[in-house]
């Protein structure tokens, strides 16, 4: 009975251990090559550089004064979608209204949203740039102008369901690229 007995309390004494812990889910670890840039040659009123891992910018669509360009990082499942308008009859509060309405539409799902204000006077630029944080559909607005004739606004998607933790370095790599566009932007006129 002995021979029975000890290994018995053996293996409880052994088997008596910490319950395993499930692991933490994990994210791949995101990099991306650093970013060069080269100036764009657009048929718009402005130039600006961007990216060179992006696609050529070839989609220039037009509806009246309102024209537009699609700025795709096939790479990061991304698009960064530029609307230029002229500023006509004193419009640009409606154009800023418009601008500020569009990022305001991602308080449903965003946990912050972060502005930065955007100035150049010596380039004639002013704008604001808005960082989303959360869920939100886009994790980045913003918009440029001259004050008197141009008005550019801008936003980054990412053709994925939204899931903040996931998208994040991308999300900041393109952040970056967004920072550059404004600064490097240059109206023609």
């Amino acid at each position: 009975m002995k021979k029975v007995i000890i290994p018995l309390i053996s293996l409880l004494l052994l088997g008596c251990g910490n319950d395993p812990l499930p692991k933490p889910k994990g994210y791949l670890r995101l990099e991306y090559p650093d970013a060069k840039y080269k100036k764009t040659s657009i048929p718009l009123p402005f130039t600006f550089d961007k990216n060179q891992m992006t696609t050529p910018v070839k989609n220039i669509k037009s509806s009246g004064e309102v024209k537009g360009i699609d700025i795709q990082y096939p790479s990061m499942k991304a698009t960064i979608y530029l609307t230029y308008q002229k500023i006509r009859n004193n419009n640009l509060d409606s154009l800023l209204r418009d601008a500020q309405n569009l990022t305001q539409k991602h308080t449903i799902k965003a946990d912050e949203i972060a502005s930065n204000l955007f100035e150049n006077k010596e380039s004639n630029k002013y704008g604001m740039l808005y960082e989303i944080g959360g869920d939100a559909a886009s994790q980045s607005q913003f918009y440029l102008t001259d004050s008197i004739n141009h008005f550019i606004s801008g936003s980054l998607y990412f053709y994925a369901k939204p899931n903040y933790d996931s998208i994040y370095p991308a999300s900041e790599y393109l952040k970056r690229d967004i920072k550059r566009l404004m600064e490097s932007l240059k109206w023609k006129e």
